[in-house]
């Protein structure tokens, strides 16, 4: 498989953002991009749930958990919702659990580490808000690019096959 990331900073270094190194592929698609729909939550998978329960197509979910290492924002059963719903990947500045199972799952999923205590329910979080970690703002509609190199965003599709 060809690294996308590397040639796109190639061809783009003026207009991508790089978003510092701290992420770890976790799913089956190791290479993801689409447009970016934001949620900004803090231990509380809620509208996790909500958002991979919707149509996904060509869109990757960015999840703003504030870092915290204390809880998984999504596991195995969210992770195959969403995959069935169309997204192409999910990255998650928090941690994920059952992280064999989501290995098998054809979905791209970065996050920040593993943990396997679940969140509680609350209902809240802030869906399509311009969130910003990593040294990097992700701003909804913007475009997301992720392989193993790494994670990056542009304010327009880089890609010949994208919308």
């Amino acid at each position: 498989m060809q690294d996308l990331l590397p040639e796109l900073c190639d061809q783009f270094e003026d207009l991508v953002q790089v978003v510092v190194p701290m992420f770890k592929s976790f799913g089956a698609k190791e290479r993801f991009s689409g447009e970016i729909v934001t949620l900004k939550c803090h231990e509380d998978n809620s509208k996790v749930r909500e958002l991979a329960g919707q149509d996904g197509t060509g869109k990757v979910l960015v999840v703003d958990g504030g870092g915290s290492l204390k809880r998984a924002l999504l596991g195995d059963m969210l992770a195959e919702k969403a995959s069935a719903n169309g997204w192409e990947g999910i990255v998650i500045y928090g941690c994920i659990r059952d992280v064999n199972a989501i290995g098998s799952i054809n979905l791209g999923i970065q996050a920040l580490a593993a943990h396997p205590m679940k969140t509680e329910k609350r209902g809240l979080g802030e869906i399509n808000q311009e969130v910003h970690f990593g040294g990097v703002t992700f701003v909804p509609g913007h475009f997301i690019y992720a392989d193993n190199n790494g994670v990056l965003v542009a304010p327009h599709p880089l890609l010949l096959d994208e919308p």
